[in-house]
């Protein structure tokens, strides 16, 4: 079987960035033939070279636009149409697929997965990796009524295309149920972690890395992903600063790059136990994980974000660090229902502050946490698990 493969965003394992298609495609390729048409964003910012850029038996067709999350509405508007246009020609000029697997975001790419799909007469399958376009337009990045109205009558035809829908929460399953997308086209396939590479934070890894960093005697809280306008970063910052104030043994790591460096780098200047460290590579990134005692997992309090499933809410509970999670969505439910992390309000550094100091008060509490957390991860969070059920969609709806 030929799997076309659209996605704008191609990450590996030696890229500061979840790999979560890089595992699946690698799977895939076993068994079935695989085009990815992607853009050459993240090959530039490897920062090793243990992985081969695609996974073996991969075909690759990238187009060279670029893209970060510093750029304006506009100029991520071009981008998005450039790689739209793109994969649209590629499509068309491959041979003939089976089946097209479309990944959102952004929706521009599944939209041009669906028009190859119709133009060449193939199923396709979608994935919903966030939920566009309600997350731009909660952020203020849509400002037109009328292109809101636009975007949503996409994504509402795009859903009723796709011969399946793949949304990665059940938060997000039950967004798209709601526009009436028949429960039977509905799978829920959450974004998952690689739990061969988390098995790399051993015991040993993790004691090099504290002498390393010379964070011997010191107890860590870790916030590893994007600095984004959606993370809430300015809460988290507040938070690290009121809590040095009450437990000086405590150092708050913010791993990572983007909009709020700036904020995160002048924290860390004027305050000792707030440290910026540069973006990791994902096959290292599971050992800061497994150093700290405690995750936090942060996104404003806007309805749309409780949908989110963020990877390092996964990755931190695969190598047994609980998380606490400031969204009211799906991940809020979890950690509370298996006992593997907390909730704290969005944008309440105070009470996150207090959260924290409660937990990393009580030893025996967060070591329990920390098994329930490898246990859910055990049951439910292998990407190798995922790939199984993806790849059996795909060739169910393939002719």
């Amino acid at each position: 079987m030929h799997i076309a493969v659209f996605s704008q965003y191609h990450t590996n394992p030696d890229c500061p960035a979840t790999s979560r298609h890089y595992s699946l495609l690698a799977q895939m390729a076993r068994q079935h033939r695989v085009t990815l048409i992607t853009t050459r964003t993240w090959e530039r910012q490897r920062l090793t070279r243990e992985f081969a850029w695609v996974p073996e038996g991969v075909e690759l067709r990238a187009a060279d636009v670029a893209y970060d999350n510093t750029m304006g509405v506009a100029r991520r508007a071009l981008a998005f149409g450039q790689y739209a246009a793109y994969s649209l020609r590629e499509g068309l000029r491959i041979d003939r697929p089976d089946v097209i697997w479309g990944i959102s975001t952004p929706l521009t790419a599944a939209w041009a997965a669906a028009q190859v799909a119709r133009l060449r007469r193939v199923p396709w399958v979608f994935e919903v990796q966030d939920l566009w376009p309600a997350f731009p337009i909660a952020m203020e990045a849509v400002p037109s009524r009328l292109a809101q109205r636009q975007l949503y009558a996409l994504e509402k035809s795009l859903y009723h295309s796709a011969r399946h829908v793949l949304p990665l929460s059940p938060d997000m399953t039950a967004y798209v149920r709601g526009l009436g997308v028949p429960e039977g086209k509905l799978t829920t396939v959450l974004n998952g972690t690689d739990l061969d590479l988390a098995a790399r934070a051993t015991p040993e890894a993790v004691a090099a890395l504290r002498r390393q960093e010379g964070l011997d005697g010191q107890r860590v809280v870790l916030y590893a992903g994007t600095f984004g306008r959606a993370n809430d970063i300015p809460t988290l910052v507040a938070a690290a600063e009121q809590l040095a104030s009450r437990c000086p043994e405590v150092v708050w790591l913010f791993m990572g790059h983007g909009y709020d460096e700036p904020l995160v780098r002048a924290a860390a200047a004027r305050c000792s136990s707030i440290r910026l460290v540069s973006p990791q590579p994902r096959h290292a990134v599971f050992s800061w994980f497994r150093l700290a005692e405690v995750s936090v997992v942060s996104f404003l309090g806007l309805p749309v974000l409780d949908a989110n499933s963020p990877a390092k809410f996964y990755d931190s509970l695969a190598v047994g660090t609980p998380v606490v999670v400031t969204n009211q969505g799906w991940t809020k439910t979890l950690v509370e229902k298996h006992g593997c992390g907390w909730y704290s309000p969005a944008s309440d550094a105070a009470a996150l502050a207090l959260q924290l100091e409660k937990v990393l008060q009580a030893p025996a509490q967060l070591q329990a946490a920390g098994q329930a957390g490898r246990e859910v991860a055990s049951r439910y969070f292998d990407r190798q698990q995922i790939g199984t059920t993806i790849q059996a969609i795909l060739e169910q709806v393939a002719p």
